[in-house]
């Protein structure tokens, strides 16, 4: 009897289990209360977080461009910094697509330095960050940044970041408006 007891014990714990194993992904994004984004682009990795809890990576693809900082409109580079994603496109020619919020407060500072956007854009771009809203998306500085589909087999955007069509559906459904998407070099 006691055998039989734990054998249905040691069942019921490979059956909780299984599912776990095999479902995983829908059944952690699911779960997820605090979404956070990080991007690596020396590594090449998008990071699922659930606060401080990493729930999955992701390989990636980037701008042709790769290395450094984005300057400037058609540069080829996936800007650096902290941003949030400001809208999700279920029409996007690359699968889906989550928009993000580049240029930011930073880039806008430095394109008014340098004479790359005029005073009105950067107050434009800044009421937007502070917002919540989309920034100006047709300056010099560049815009429409998006993590979207479309492969990761190179680098080969115009600044996005690129991930496998399975994998933009699996963030599609659960990254909200807002997340927080950080891109460090």
């Amino acid at each position: 009897m006691k055998s039989l007891f734990i054998s249905l014990i040691a069942g019921s714990l490979f059956l909780i289990g299984f599912p776990w194993s095999f479902g995983q992904n829908g059944e952690i994004f699911q779960k997820i209360k605090n979404p956070l984004i990080v991007i690596k682009k020396r590594e090449r990795t998008l990071e699922v977080f659930d606060g401080e809890r990493l729930v999955k990576t992701y390989k990636i693809a980037l701008g042709f461009t790769s290395e450094g900082d984005k300057q400037r409109e058609g540069d080829g580079k996936t800007p650096e910094g902290e941003f949030y994603v400001f809208t999700k496109n279920n029409q996007s020619k690359f699968c889906l697509s989550l928009g993000l919020s580049y240029p930011n407060v930073e880039d806008a500072g430095r394109g008014l330095r340098d004479n790359l956007i005029s005073q009105a854009e950067y107050y434009s771009i800044t009421k937007a960050i502070k917002e919540k809203k989309m920034p100006l998306q047709n300056t010099k500085l560049g815009g429409e940044i998006y993590i979207h589909g479309g492969g990761r087999a190179n680098d080969w955007t115009q600044g996005c970041v690129a991930l496998a069509d399975e994998e933009i559906k699996e963030l599609f459904d659960v990254i909200k408006v807002g997340t927080i998407v950080r891109i460090e070099a």
